[in-house]
This record gives C-alpha cells, sequence and structure tokens, in this order.
C-alpha cells in the first residue's frame, strides 16, 4: 500500500503534470465560453459554476482532470475582455464566405481561447497551443472542422508568432 502511494506521488510530480493540468484548464475554458456564448452566463457565475463542479470534480459520472484553475480563469477572462479584438482576426483566417458568426458555437469558444492563448501567453510555444485546441476541438467534433480549427490556428498563429515559427522552419 505504502508503496502504491510512492508511485501515485511520483507519476503526479512528473513532467506531465502541468502539461496535463492546463490540458483540463483549456477543455473547462473552452466548455465555459461555450455555456457563456449559448447560455448568456456571466463570467463571475462561470467562474463559480466551474470551480465548485467541473475544475477536478465529477459530473454525471465523468471524473474531470484536476485543471490549473489560474490558468482556466486567465485564458476566460482573456477571451472575455478581448472578444471584440479576436474576433475579427478569426473572421479574416476563416475561410471567404463563412463568417465566424455561423461557425458552431463550441467551435467559435475553441477558435477563441486558441487565438487569445496564442496573443497572450507566450510562455507556451506556438505549435503547442495549436496541438492543444485542435485536440479539444477533436472531444467535440469530426476530423474535418478539426482540420479547420489547425488550419484558422495556425493562421493566427503565424501573426502573433512569426518569430517563433520563421525560427522552426516553417
Amino acid at each position: 500500500m505504502a508503496e502504491n502511494k510512492k508511485t501515485q506521488d511520483k507519476q503526479a510530480k512528473g513532467p506531465d503534470r502541468k502539461a496535463n493540468r492546463r490540458g483540463a484548464a483549456r477543455l473547462a475554458a473552452v466548455q465555459a465560453l461555450y455555456q457563456m456564448d449559448i447560455g448568456g452566463a456571466g463570467i463571475n457565475d462561470i467562474f463559480a459554476e466551474f470551480e465548485s463542479h467541473w475544475l477536478g470534480g465529477e459530473v454525471e459520472g465523468d471524473k474531470y482532470l484536476p485543471a490549473e484553475a489560474a490558468f482556466f480563469r486567465d485564458v476566460v477572462s482573456g477571451v472575455v475582455r478581448d472578444q471584440a479584438k479576436l474576433d475579427p482576426l478569426i473572421d479574416e483566417a476563416l475561410s471567404k464566405g463563412w463568417p465566424l458568426k455561423r461557425i458552431d458555437a463550441i467551435l467559435r469558444a475553441v477558435l477563441r481561447a486558441g487565438s487569445y492563448e496564442l496573443e497572450h501567453r507566450k510562455d507556451v510555444p506556438g505549435r503547442v497551443v495549436v496541438s492543444e485546441y485542435v485536440d479539444v476541438a477533436n472531444a467535440f467534433v469530426d476530423g474535418d472542422e478539426t482540420g479547420m480549427v489547425n488550419a484558422v490556428l495556425d493562421q493566427i498563429a503565424r501573426q502573433f508568432r512569426a518569430d517563433e515559427f520563421a525560427r522552426a522552419g516553417g
């Protein structure tokens, strides 16, 4: 029993711990932004609900990974604060004829969160941000739509992180 506890402690302190907590925070942020978009919930209500029920909790039998709450709050509040600037940027990156308002609400949330993080979270490599949000989108939609998320976020990443993408050769 004590050996098992030590093994669990070691695994919890491994290099993936922060990444997993951030991944869970990204997923929760997208769900929160989606809920705000379709339900009109306010940011304070969303924070209270997610921090008490979703982040690291169990909902309808599904266990959610512990999320980095500060990262979750930063992404959600940043998207809310910068949405008027992010939406035209995303619109420009989308294929002509498909404005952001025609995109499914969950994909709008993914694109907004990813765009916010690309602009403001320089502590996270751009390619990691794009990959993480493609994974989040994959939890909700099929391959064609995740391809669109990848293309749009890649284009936005090249605007906000041109030097990073130039150094990496592409």
